[in-house]
């Protein structure tokens, strides 16, 4: 089966052709970082008058790369939560008139799932149905969350922050430091130059008497918000400012604080059956998250699942690849889907 998928849950504009699940004919993905990066971060606004001039092109392209015609598309996939409201609604409201107009099926895909599925998406890899249970890791600049999977689509939230995600720690991190937009690249390339043990940074511990964690294991949440707060307080009591012969030793102990968060709780989350953490997410690009989590894999005796880099971001592959499988909301259904920001990720 070839599904066109589509995604534009935050602010990138993409669209992928992939045959079968894993075959990925073509993944095209416009990025929105410039038209963001005076603000520090996402404009809603923006996002989604990017979406609406840009996704007819990027569809094109995608079709153009895989070679292929309308005729060979035999469904249409897209993200329908969770993210930006009115950037899902651009992508749905494409998705189900593309589905309408060429009388195909359509998919709606929850972009955590597509996430979880993406390590899965390497050639010769195992599949995700005989992987399970394993644990997955999502770590984004909008989730940050470990999951069980025991099977294909039965997933239960073992912990998630209860603030910031990571990659917001990540931006925001950045922009106290005078670094730019967007945080994760340039404060990894930052820190390859610091020291990591310069700063003692909290290690984003959630405390379960905020009554915050619903009836989640405290030691699997996580809390990056009081992070940032306490690099805020150092920049300032210190006079740490741009071009600082000091920032490079922040930036890498304030990054290793947040990795240790990660780290730690895969640590503590693996076990009970689970012997293999599949991870994926833009923030899983790190190269000292990935180098850490070698080690952890290494010293556990665990097997270590990392997207490939294509597919860590935001991208319309995973979802083609997700709904190739069967996975997501079908027919009539998914036509009568809205967009779910908060959907949950034990959400179909």
């Amino acid at each position: 089966m070839i599904v066109l998928g589509i995604e534009t849950s935050c602010d990138e504009t993409a669209a992928a052709i992939v045959r079968d699940g894993t075959d990925v004919l073509s993944s095209v993905v416009y990025s929105q970082v410039e038209l963001h990066g005076p603000y520090g971060g996402v404009v809603p606004e923006i996002a989604c008058r990017c979406h609406v001039e840009a996704l007819p092109g990027v569809i094109d392209e995608s079709r153009s790369q895989a070679g292929a015609s309308w005729e060979d598309i035999d469904a249409v996939a897209v993200t329908y939560g969770p993210g930006l409201s009115s950037s899902l609604l651009i992508g749905l409201s494409a998705a189900k008139g593309l589905a309408l107009r060429l009388d195909k099926p359509l998919c709606g895909i929850n972009h955590l799932h597509a996430h979880i599925y993406s390590p899965f998406m390497s050639e010769g890899v195992p599949s995700l149905e005989s992987s399970c249970p394993f644990l997955a890791l999502v770590v984004s600049g909008g989730h940050t969350c470990l999951v069980r999977a025991d099977a294909p689509g039965q997933y239960r939230l073992l912990g998630q922050t209860i603030d910031d995600a990571a990659g917001e720690a990540f931006d925001k991190g950045a922009t106290l430091l005078g670094l730019g937009y967007p945080g994760g690249p340039v404060m990894d390339k930052a820190a390859k130059d610091g020291k990591r043990d310069f700063v003692r940074f909290p290690r984003g511990r959630a405390r379960k008497e905020r009554g915050l964690i619903d009836g989640m294991d405290s030691d699997l949440c996580f809390s990056f918000s009081g992070l940032k707060t306490a690099l805020m307080y150092y920049v300032k009591s210190e006079g740490v400012e741009k071009d600082d012969p000091r920032t490079n030793d922040v930036v890498a102990s304030y990054q290793e604080a947040i990795v240790d968060a990660l780290v730690s709780r895969c640590r503590k989350a693996l076990g009970d059956g689970m012997h293999i953490l599949a991870v994926g997410g833009g923030v899983s690009l790190n190269s000292r998250l990935r180098e850490r989590l070698n080690q952890m894999s290494e010293d556990q005796g665990t097997k270590l699942m990392l997207a490939e880099p294509r597919f860590c971001g935001d991208n319309a592959a995973m979802i083609a690849a997700l709904a190739g499988t069967g996975q997501g909301v079908w027919g009539d259904e998914a036509m009568s889907l809205d967009a779910e920001p908060n959907l949950l990720v034990a959400g179909v």
